[in-house]
């Protein structure tokens, strides 16, 4: 079997896809539009990557390369610019959110293309299902062997990620009384989770992927829907726990996080054991459930605190560290996850929006102005 290659690409380098929901604006429910906006983009010969997802009811963009956080806002904010001039000329409604608050999967239909016919196919009405919205941050990396050690360190702070960017506690007409109700229903798919305890990238290529490959029961890749995952065509690893938030500015800083997380952990060169999962899922469900109030037991210590504290003592840790580190602007990246942490994530304003208003329909009208509202 011909080798599964690493690219070698700049480390730290920041990438991001998000996904967005297209909405009606006759009933604020889901639209089926994706390949509208994309026919649109087309014929106007719009400089967005943007590609078609797994429904109709659903976009994924995706933004350049860059070396520095504040850039690739800067990106981001002119392609939610561009997006929402287009749903505007084509009467649809475009925002974020890890899900739509009242839609119907059964109502749902799938993007018509050869690797969502066969998804559809593999998965039954999973693949419906599958209609929620997240955020993927790329880190650049090395080689494969620092993408896998890397890969794993993290493993500790997916909570951190999961409680930053929640913002899904709505779903099919319910309140779920999550935080991010999104990561359930990617729990669903049997290659969902995390991904397996390899360091080096030959032997993950040849003890684990080509026997998964030769088995037939994946096809490449994108078949693994782990909660990161090596992308050796890109160089990176690929974060894919957050739910796509309600401004474009939190995707930046979500980002920004994570590129100052990795540069640390390469910094410091913290060793990576198997053991740190003992509590991986533990700590992984009570992020989605309860946010940064959600409980968390240091994989090392074994010390229960909030996810919020965990994140102010990772912040600690990192500013003591500073001086090593060859990240720009570190200060001012840790006040503004600070601030982030006291604002709290997306799922508390959409509560709070519920609370005072109970109309789904202006949780949907809410998360449209949100998203737009630099635009206009």
């Amino acid at each position: 079997m011909t080798p599964l290659n690493f690219k070698k690409s700049q480390p730290l380098s920041l990438g991001i896809e998000l996904e967005l929901q297209l909405i009606d604006l006759s009933d604020f429910d889901l639209a089926v539009a994706a390949s509208d906006l994309l026919g649109h983009m087309e014929r106007n010969r719009c400089h967005l990557n943007i590609s078609p997802e797994l429904t109709e009811s659903m976009i994924e963009v995706q933004c350049g390369v860059y070396e520095e956080w504040e850039e690739l806002q800067h990106e981001l904010e002119r392609v939610r610019n561009e997006l929402v001039r287009a749903a505007d000329w084509l009467n649809i409604g475009i925002c974020g959110g890890g899900t739509h608050p009242f839609q119907r999967w059964q109502e749902r239909r799938i993007f018509e293309s050869q690797r969502f016919r066969e998804v559809s196919a593999l998965y039954g009405y999973l693949a419906k299902q599958f209609t929620v919205y997240g955020q993927h941050i790329h880190i650049g990396c090395e080689d494969g062997d620092m993408a896998m050690n890397l890969l794993h360190a993290l493993n500790r702070y997916i909570p951190h990620f999961i409680a930053l960017a929640a913002s899904s506690p709505f779903y099919q007409g319910e309140n779920t009384c999550f935080h991010s109700s999104r990561l359930n229903s990617i729990s669903a798919f049997p290659l969902s989770g995390r991904a397996p305890f390899y360091l080096d990238w030959n032997g993950f290529c040849q003890s684990y992927y080509a026997p998964m490959k030769e088995t037939g029961v994946i096809q490449s890749m994108k078949d693994f829907y782990w909660d990161i995952r090596p992308k050796p065509e890109y160089g990176t690893i690929e974060l894919r726990v957050c739910d796509t938030p309600l401004t474009v500015e939190r995707a930046a800083l979500l980002a920004a996080y994570l590129q100052l997380l990795c540069g640390w952990l390469m910094e410091t060169k913290l060793r990576v054991q198997e053991s740190e999962y003992m509590v991986y899922s533990y700590n992984r469900f009570q992020a989605c459930r309860f946010g940064l109030d959600g409980n968390y037991i240091d994989p090392q210590s074994r010390i229960n605190v909030s996810v919020r504290e965990s994140v102010e003592t990772t912040l600690r840790c990192i500013e003591l560290d500073s001086n090593k580190l060859s990240l720009r602007r570190i200060s001012r990246t840790i006040e503004m996850i600070r601030n982030a942490m006291r604002v709290g994530p997306d799922s508390v304003s959409l509560h709070n929006k519920f609370h005072n208003s109970r109309s789904l329909e202006d949780l949907v009208q809410y998360s449209m102005r949100t998203f737009r509202e630099a635009a206009e």
